[in-house]
């Protein structure tokens, strides 16, 4: 009986972040991971929102983060983008995610991260 408790709070959890996908269908056609932002701008337009943040930078090899102060001087920064679309009612949000100019995921839903 705990196993199905915790089976069903692990599924609820899950339910409640974002969900992955390989593509995103839009009037101009469907872009997928690994397209550019300007394919994604030519196929589903302007985004509702845009945000660019710097991804933490990590020591190679290790998973400890590279601190701050260094980070803006001795490591350079990977800019990331997301763009997200509200593709309309009774359909969930998407928010794709670029690295380097390129698409790496894109998630439905609300929360993103």
């Amino acid at each position: 009986m705990q196993l199905l408790r915790i089976a069903a709070a692990v599924s609820l959890a899950a339910s409640a972040c974002g969900a992955h996908a390989d593509s995103l269908r839009c009037s101009g056609g469907i872009s997928e991971i690994g397209d550019s932002r300007l394919a994604v701008l030519y196929r589903c337009g302007e985004p509702l929102l845009r945000d660019t943040y710097c991804a933490p930078v990590f020591y190679g090899g290790t998973a400890q983060v590279v601190p701050a102060p260094w980070a803006t001087f001795a490591v350079p920064c990977l800019l990331v983008d997301e763009w997200v679309y509200d593709r309309g009612p009774g359909q969930l949000i998407a928010t794709v995610r670029f690295r380097n100019g390129v698409v790496q995921s894109i998630l439905y839903g609300r929360d993103p991260h």
